[in-house]
């Protein structure tokens, strides 16, 4: 696989490079310099296809001759050891749960791939990387899970002090070991800005080599496709013809990496249309309703997992699209939802069907309801197990929440964090402290 930047204004790389550095020379994000499409009787075979054995497929497809096919077959059975059922809702309303994995969280999919890849490639005279990542939420756990305890490499997770939830919070610093947990006095905004400033900062990473597991690493976005086409299979086994319904995924978006990653699976041929759905932080679904694009700093919600007001990744959705912002159009609706009416989807979904929903897919939900027209069938993403936001969801079902033992184990685990101001400068001390 090869692999260009956004900005186009540097050489292009191979997939190693891409993975080991994070971002480009020229402070853009990478992408695959071409996705080759399936043919339809391709993804047709797909269909009955389990999750590891159609991810594999498709795996292959994309590294091309980066990994041999055996080496990729491990790779994906190690990494997709859980499973991602489509759950029926209610007519026509589907959930694809992609919270089954050990931190409970859509992310395990990637983070883990990611960090087995980067140990594939990785060059026996590389120095130790350090894998800098900021959090939301989900991504902090895991990213440091899947890199916990592996040789060669460190984790350092910034999250915004206060605003992640205690179970989200609790399933990274707990880990102790190669993971360092950082609580900065800001927003995710300022993490991911802390971040992108060390990634610039050349003398620092000639003294203490970095890596990215962000969805700005293209390693992490590459994974996410497997689940959208698992879809077939799952869709086919529910009696549907992917090929002849009209189908709209709704993703919960806030960095904007799952839709990416989507939109690559499109491309890859999956046949669908998207809806972008977010929660006060609404930049993007503005500007697919035709308005400029206009970042600004982000707002606190109960959906703090997205709460991205500069979100990095609708740079690659741009590219993607050679700029063509019609043709984005087309693909992509946008819905954004307040708190008010998140609680209001928990509490109305439970009520109707017994199934409970966690804050962000519960915004995807009623993105669902807005925004997919009658006859189509619609999928939301389950992004987090319901448990991780427990307060939120009790709240609005007025039942108490179970937890899963992955959840419950760590919760009175002592945490190991560092606080932060939210300067450059003072993560780039902590990182060189053991200099």
């Amino acid at each position: 696989m090869r692999c260009v930047s956004t900005a186009g204004t540097c050489p292009e790389t191979d997939l190693a490079e891409a993975l080991y550095t994070g971002l480009a020379p020229d402070g853009s994000l990478y992408m695959p310099r071409q996705l080759d499409p399936l043919e339809e009787a391709d993804l047709r075979r797909l269909a009955p296809l389990p999750l590891p054995e159609s991810a594999t497929v498709v795996a292959r497809h994309l590294l091309r001759d980066a990994l041999e096919p055996t080496a990729v077959e491990s790779l994906i059975h190690d990494t997709l050891d859980f499973e991602i059922p489509l759950v029926p809702v209610e007519e026509g309303h589907y959930v694809l749960e992609l919270f089954h994995g050990p931190t409970l969280a859509f992310k395990d999919v990637g983070a883990r791939f990611m960090a087995r890849l980067m140990r594939a490639l990785q060059p026996p005279s590389h120095e130790r990387l350090t894998i800098l990542v900021a959090t939301s939420g989900d991504t902090g756990s895991a990213v440091a899970h899947a890199f916990a305890g592996l040789e060669g490499f460190d984790v350092a997770v910034l999250f915004p002090h206060g605003k992640v939830s205690e179970a989200q919070q609790k399933l990274f610093t707990t880990i102790g070991g190669n993971v360092r947990s950082f609580a900065v006095d800001g927003t995710f905004d300022d993490c991911q800005r802390m971040v992108k400033e060390c990634f610039a900062d050349a003398d620092l990473r000639a003294r203490r080599p970095l890596g990215s597991a962000n969805s700005i690493n293209l390693g992490r976005l590459l994974p996410q496709s497997f689940y959208y086409l698992h879809l077939l299979h799952e869709l086919t086994e529910k009696g549907l013809d992917p090929w002849s319904i009209d189908l709209r995924i709704v993703t919960p978006s806030g960095n904007f990496g799952n839709l990416t990653a989507g939109l690559f699976a499109r491309r890859l041929g999956l046949p669908c249309r998207f809806v972008a759905a977010t929660n006060a932080n609404d930049v993007v679904p503005q500007f697919l309703d035709g308005r400029p694009y206009q970042p600004r700093p982000s707002v606190r919600t109960l959906s703090n997992a997205m709460d991205v007001g500069a979100p990095s990744n609708f740079d690659r959705i741009l590219h993607l699209y050679q700029g063509d912002e019609e043709a984005l159009r087309k693909d992509v609706a946008g819905v954004s939802v307040d708190d008010e009416l998140t609680l209001e989807t928990i509490a109305a979904v439970f009520q109707r069907t017994g199934y409970v929903l966690d804050p962000h897919t519960a915004v995807g939900y009623l993105a669902l309801e807005k925004a997919v027209p009658p006859g189509a069938t619609g999928v939301v993403l389950a992004t987090a197990h319901p448990a991780k936001f427990a307060d939120v969801v009790e709240r609005a079902t007025g039942r108490p929440v179970v937890l899963p033992p992955a959840l419950a184990d760590c919760l009175d685990r002592e945490e190991f964090v560092t606080a932060l101001p939210p300067e450059a400068s003072a993560l780039r001390e902590e990182l060189l402290g053991t200099d």
